[in-house]
């Protein structure tokens, strides 16, 4: 007959850490989106009054910006909320949907500023550059100051996505000041456009990469840092293990891994100090937080045995 086990282990010194990490950007959170949101309005009335296609594209940047702070910051929220009966894992994968949403956000804004970039190319319009230098070195710093905080991801995908988009528009603003200086000292009408669209090719590349991760975590693909034929293979070496099947490796959170699996040990269950060493191997070494181990004689054929049964 076969023996079925099931171990679920928690380590409760990782989730905490990870719970007060999350923490500690609260008031971040609340001083990026403040300052920013304020910093939009600012920049979309200049940009408006000066006439500025540059100004306006960094105003939609950051106010994508703000949208995804305030995105990240509910996530982060959401991912300390203890399980239910209905959602067993409590609200940890709200992060990967932020970050999905929030991707998807930043690809929507900057189709709206490279159609008006180009409506602009083609019937160029006077800038009044003194104004939009002002306003963008303001930006500089606004972004800078908001960025900072979250320098330090602890590999969360919503604070790394925080802190490029903050310092992505540092950089950005840094851009439309020499496009102003430009245009003040040459007069070239076509260069405040040419900058909105290259600031938009600019926010599309970097948000390609949150969006492909995102994506990926939302189909339980396994996490780009674990190497999934490893952990195969510490698990097939595992003393008394003739085979290994079912596993699965998905993404919790954007910062938390779970496993499942099937150990085929034909001398029985070897005892409870067998999983908890694998569960902490697996954690230590393959990054993954919570594992779920099940042990079978393989007296009887498992219906989930082959791979590619799910």
């Amino acid at each position: 007959m076969s023996h079925d086990h099931h171990h679920h282990d928690h380590d409760h010194h990782d989730h905490g850490h990870h719970h007060h990490a999350s923490r500690d950007f609260g008031l971040a959170f609340a001083f990026g989106i403040g300052l920013n949101f304020a910093f939009v309005v600012v920049e979309a009335v200049y940009g408006v009054l000066a006439h500025s296609m540059a100004l306006l594209a960094d105003a939609g940047h950051n106010l994508s910006d703000v949208l995804a702070l305030a995105l990240a910051w509910g996530a982060s929220r959401l991912v300390r909320r203890e399980p239910s009966e209905r959602y067993t894992y409590g609200l940890r994968s709200t992060s990967i949907l932020a970050a999905l949403v929030n991707a998807a956000l930043l690809l929507l804004v900057t189709g709206g500023i490279v159609w008006e970039s180009i409506q602009r190319l083609a019937a160029p319009e006077p800038v009044a550059s003194q104004t939009v230098i002002w306003v963008a070195l303001v930006g500089i710093a606004v972004n800078a100051a908001s960025a900072l905080p979250f320098a330090k991801s602890g590999g969360d995908l919503n604070i790394r996505a925080a802190f490029l988009h903050l310092a992505a528009d540092a950089a950005i603003s840094l851009g439309v000041v020499l496009a102003a200086l430009l245009t003040l000292y040459t007069g070239w009408l076509w260069v405040d456009p040419v900058v909105g669209i290259a600031i938009a090719l600019v926010i599309i590349a970097g948000t390609w990469g949150l969006l492909r991760d995102s994506v990926t975590m939302a189909l339980d693909a396994v996490p780009a840092h674990i190497d999934p034929a490893k952990v195969r293979t510490y698990l097939s070496g595992l003393t008394g293990v003739t085979e290994v099947h079912d596993l699965h490796i998905w993404a919790m959170s954007t910062t938390e891994t779970a496993l499942t699996v099937h150990l085929v040990m034909p001398k029985g269950h070897p005892g409870d100090a067998f999983t908890a060493e694998v569960c902490r191997e697996l954690r230590a070494h393959h990054h993954v937080h919570h594992s779920t181990i099940q042990v079978e004689t393989g007296a009887q054929p498992c219906e989930l045995a082959p791979d590619h049964v799910v």
